[in-house]
């Protein structure tokens, strides 16, 4: 008699259910066959710093990191990382027990929940959020627990926190709070007042505070990044995460780290170690060198982006869309309903043969997806004639 099997039971576990083809792969699908200029995915369409690139080629050989490298990371990484937070931030991390190197930044937040999760804890995010975020406190066993950034019409039209609705959304079952700033995908960079009010709150609760900064040198305009870490109370319990990617335009690379406490770093690694155990060799020695360039590339770099911003946010805004201007980030949000649409994701995929453009729908990132269905984000950092072409496209489909 035949063994029984479990084939009718589904494949995907139940925590991870609900997590299906991300939408980033559909639009960038819809892209490849209609042909349309893709604003949705956030990568640039350039490379870095060439002397960084060459960096990664001497490692390479040289015969660094072409074997497994250390598991926190190599040393020159850990001590360019902690030497970029106290020159930056004023903030001194041991870089043998108080920095971890990392698959990027997502494995870094996946290695963080795991580690510091168990099951049933609460976890406090900024909706909307990146999508990992979800599928990793879903995978830690953790319940999510969005706080929405609603939109103002303020200045510049932003997407802000409710202070009031963040500490109402803490109960005894609050385990930490995931922060992500500058912000993913409205561009909001999260100020003084907010992240002060954000610490007392941690502190006052106990909370543990896991800090997503990968736009750290994305801010534009009059816009600061401060690190929550800074603040009174939350050096000890704190968990700041970054990465090379965003800031130095090699994002295949992936790598990323952790700064934090040595129990809290502790910890992490000991969850990190049975996901990739190790990665990037040579690349940790190019990003080492890419931590030391001079400020003149930084303010270079948040130029370009500056520009690039003001081109995609103009020619959007003649095309009718209601635009956020964002602060920091490479993402612009937008509201469709002055085009009069409502729906963001039927929006997104007739945009592809409606005008040529694709771009991502923002309820993608809800878990209120009512809350998120007007909205729709586009990527800015890619070349100037791409966006050129793009806000043409959309600006014939639109004021026709």
């Amino acid at each position: 008699m035949a063994a029984m099997t479990s084939s009718a039971r589904p494949f995907l576990n139940r925590r991870l259910a609900e997590f299906g083809t991300t939408i980033f792969a559909e639009m960038s699908a819809l892209a490849l066959s209609t042909g349309a200029v893709n604003l949705g995915q956030g990568f640039p369409d350039t490379d870095g710093p060439e002397q960084v690139r060459e960096a990664a080629v001497r490692a390479l050989r040289g015969g660094r990191g072409n074997q497994y490298p250390p598991g926190p990371g190599v040393p020159e990484l850990r001590t360019a990382v902690a030497e970029h937070q106290r020159q930056r931030y004023g903030l001194g991390y041991d870089p043998d027990t108080e920095v971890l190197v990392t698959a990027g930044a997502t494995e870094a937040i996946a290695a963080t929940l795991l580690a510091l999760l168990e099951p049933g804890d609460e976890v406090i995010a900024l909706e909307p959020y990146y999508d990992s975020y979800a599928a990793c406190i879903a995978m830690a066993g953790g319940r999510r627990v969005p706080v929405t950034l609603r939109p103002h019409q303020d200045g510049d039209a932003s997407f802000r926190l409710d202070l009031d609705e963040l500490r109402d959304a803490v109960t005894d079952r609050t385990r930490l709070l995931l922060i992500n700033t500058p912000h993913n995908p409205t561009g909001t960079v999260l100020t003084r007042e907010e992240l002060s009010a954000i610490a007392e709150l941690a502190v006052e609760r106990d909370l543990l505070v896991v800090t997503d900064e990968v736009y750290e040198h994305l801010v534009f305009d009059d816009a600061e990044h401060v690190p929550l870490a800074t603040f009174p109370g939350m050096r000890e319990r704190t968990v700041t995460i970054s990465s090379a990617g965003k800031t130095y335009s090699f994002t295949g690379w992936k790598v990323g780290w952790v700064t934090a406490a040595p129990g809290l770093v502790t910890a992490v690694r000991s969850a990190k170690q049975f996901l990739t155990y190790v990665s990037s060799g040579p690349f940790q020695y190019a990003v080492a060198e890419a931590l030391a360039l001079p400020e003149t590339y930084f303010e270079e770099f948040r130029a370009d982006l500056r520009a690039k911003r003001d081109l995609l946010t103009a020619g959007l805004t003649q095309a009718g869309f209601a635009v956020f201007r964002p602060a920091g980030t490479y993402f612009v949000t937008t509201d469709i309903r002055p085009l009069g649409e409502s729906d963001g994701f039927a929006f997104c995929r007739a945009l592809p043969e409606r005008a040529g453009v694709v771009a991502i729908p923002n309820a993608v990132f809800y878990d209120h997806r009512e809350a998120g269905a007007p909205f729709v984000r586009f990527a800015f950092c890619k070349r100037v004639e791409v966006l050129a072409d793009a806000t043409e496209r959309l600006r014939k489909a639109f004021t026709r």
